[in-house]
């Protein structure tokens, strides 16, 4: 098992000589294409420094001589190595100040040794702008950056769904608070979301939203659509909403007690094709965005975007200087309908292979189904500049046949321009210090008052108050794609043990119909929550000790993250963001201090999640002083938004690199 790193010219190839058939991939590594190999073969050895030099441009093997001409960009990079120490590949993070690092000279060594010289021809390959670059190992590892943003951009967010407007899951979190930390860092931002007016308490949620008497006309589904802008300044954001009649009805943004709406198709074409006229006609601020604007389009509902770009305005001069990133919160919605409705869409007749999808024989109704569809996330896949998921394990999983829905070889085939960026959590929010939900405060310096939090709980479940007794909890949609049929097979076997279990979720009428009948049977011990309540989220989250995770497939995943800034240990099924953002726990680690923040198994079967469960129970009985070193790592973890904003930064920085979609 070798690698290689071969300068030749002015290009450098690192090879992995490592059988691919043998270990197979785990995720790829940031823009670089290399893929993570599993952990058995590999490890992860000291960061890298890439740093631009000012020496001259033949190779040297040094980092060349001369003063510096204080126009080095250093960049973080972990190296991954297999078990042998050769170089399998590097991942890069943002710029950083090169003082940070402490150095200051133009050839870097580290022990008395040169390290090597990367050519730019492979530099900019890898996405990193400059000239030369020298490979320091060892650099020390440097915090998020803070402040505002080397380079700024007009960026329009286009979402189905934004808290604290709309919301029905991680996507409303993330484009609720994703721009405004962006607009912190310095960038002007904007956020293109319907105006759903359901007759409900929620309509207030736009009542401070203006209209702009702008009026555009939208031609699409075979006629003309007139679409007004609502907008709201907040927090540094402008929050615009598209005004249809469409969007006014009873239901959540998707659909209502009787299944999804039918006519999603058009409601999403027309945000799609509103969002694209946004950033030319609206004044915002008495200036509008410009063609020179970042679209981030998320999901499949924004998904037009990218294809509308490329094929209704950059063939007229128009847009060609903007860029688009597709970020993907969840494959498995995809936007497909009937081959007939193409001509819906208002795209050029020419463009139909871009979203023409043919669904295998098998999937197929009858014998005389021919399979064809439109697939608007795939056509997004084709046209975006770039790709995001909503974590770097989510980015390897969507290339696979398990996690790819059938689009899996269409994304490893752009898996160059894919990333995985974990996503934030809002601390002002869920700070257990602060909480006004929770009824004791508490902080990773100080956790004396959790257990009073728990005993709270206890006490307004109407179970037995037990301090020294594990709370497990569980908070999120009764669906298959939870693993909700996973606990309900080991019920039987979890309420044998001494601990105490508690639900908050709403869903699949059986798996409600369950959880009544649990809580029937073990008053002691069990207690269900039919629907969703956010105060009461946020006790389960302060009062457990553990929460439980065993979802098939997590993006990302927050109810994870919430835990650990509350000090509940996750046990969570190893996939996706769930087992990028929870380290397994390992007592031997640090000395004998131990390591890592709740315990990840795999694989997803109901004896595999039993044994985490009981082991973590017996852990949270005996051995108190590993389980509040669990804790304490858990409650400082950085996992605001922040942190996130930083890293896609990084991305649209690469994304102006290469020239936008074209046909």
């Amino acid at each position: 098992m070798a690698s290689s790193l071969q300068i030749s010219g002015s290009a450098v190839r690192i090879e992995p000589l490592l059988g691919l058939n043998r270990t197979g991939y785990s995720r790829p590594i940031g823009s670089l294409g290399f893929p993570r190999f599993r952990r058995r073969f590999c490890s992860i050895k000291r960061p890298l420094l890439l740093r631009r030099s000012s020496s001259s441009s033949s190779f040297s093997g040094g980092g060349g001589s001369g003063e510096s001409d204080g126009d080095d960009k250093g960049f973080i990079a972990d190296a991954e190595r297999d078990g042998s120490g050769s170089v399998l590949g590097f991942q890069l993070s943002p710029p950083g100040d090169q003082k940070l690092f402490g150095t200051s000279t133009d050839e870097i060594t580290h022990q008395g040794e040169k390290k090597d010289v990367i050519d730019e021809t492979v530099m900019a390959d890898f996405g990193v702008p400059g000239n030369r670059a020298v490979v320091e190992e060892g650099a020390a590892e440097v915090g998020v950056p803070s402040g505002k943003a080397e380079f700024v951009n007009n960026l329009v967010f286009v979402t189905s769904e934004a808290a604290p407007y709309s919301k029905t899951g991680g996507l409303g979190d993330v484009c609720g608070s994703l721009p405004i930390a962006l607009a912190g860092r310095g960038h002007r931002v904007m956020v293109v979301s319907p105006r759903y007016l359901n007759g409900t308490a929620g309509d207030k949620n736009y009542a401070r939203a203006k209209d702009l008497g702008v009026r555009i006309t939208v031609n699409c589904f075979g006629g003309s659509q007139e679409v007004s802008f609502y907008h709201e300044y907040r927090d540094g954001v402008d929050w615009v909403f598209v005004d249809h009649k469409s969007y006014h009805r009873p239901g959540n943004p998707y659909g209502d007690s009787k299944g999804a709406f039918g006519d999603n198709q058009f409601r999403f074409t027309l945000l799609c094709h509103a969002a694209c006229e946004a950033p030319l006609v609206l004044p915002l601020g008495g200036f509008t965005y410009g063609e020179k604007s970042l679209f981030l389009v998320n999901d499949w509902h924004a998904g037009l975007v990218p294809i509308l770009l490329a094929a209704k305005y950059r063939p007229y001069g128009v847009y060609k200087d903007a860029r688009s990133i597709l970020i993907i919160h969840n494959l498995a919605h995809q936007g497909v309908e009937p081959a007939a409705t193409y001509t819906n869409l208002g795209l050029p007749s020419e463009w139909y292979g871009a979203v023409g999808w043919v669904f295998p024989t098998w999937a197929r109704t009858h014998a005389l189904d021919t399979g064809e569809a439109v697939n608007v996330l795939k056509g997004a896949i084709v046209t975006s500049d770039r790709i995001i998921t909503v974590s770097q394990g989510y980015a390897w999983e969507i290339t696979t046949v398990e996690g790819g829905y059938g689009l899996q070889d269409l994304l490893s085939s752009r898996k160059s321009v894919i990333n995985g960026i974990t996503n934030g959590i809002n601390i002002d929010e869920w700070n257990p210090s602060t909480d006004e939900h929770i009824p004791f405060h508490y902080s990773a310096d100080d956790i004396s008052e959790k257990v009073k939090c728990k005993m709270a709980l206890q006490k307004e479940l109407g179970l037995p108050i037990r301090p020294e007794c594990p709370m497990i909890g569980f908070i999120g949609r009764l669906d298959y794609q939870k693993g909700i049929d996973l606990i309900q097979t080991a019920g039987p076997d979890l309420m044998v043990d001494d601990i105490q279990f508690v639900m908050l979720g709403s869903g699949d009428p059986k798996y409600e119909s369950w959880m009544r009948s649990m809580e029937e049977t073990y008053r002691d011990k069990f207690r269900g929550w039919v629907g969703f309540n956010v105060p009461i989220s946020h006790r389960i989250t302060a009062g457990c000790d553990i929460l439980l995770m065993p979802s098939r497939f997590e993006p990302c995943g927050l109810n994870q993250l919430y835990a650990m800034r509350y000090g509940t240990i996750p046990v969570v099924h190893g996939t996706g963001g769930l087992r990028d953002t929870v380290e397994n726990f390992n007592p031997y680690a640090e000395g004998g201090a131990g390591a890592g923040t709740g315990w990840v198994f795999t694989p997803l079967s109901k004896d595999s999640m039993v044994s985490a469960l009981r082991l973590a129970a017996a852990t949270y009985r005996e051995y108190r002083e590993s389980w509040e070193g669990l804790m304490r790592r858990g409650m400082t973890q950085n996992y605001s938004w922040e942190n996130a904003a930083v890293q896609y930064e990084q991305v649209f920085q690469w994304v102006f690199m290469d020239p936008p979609y074209v046909s």
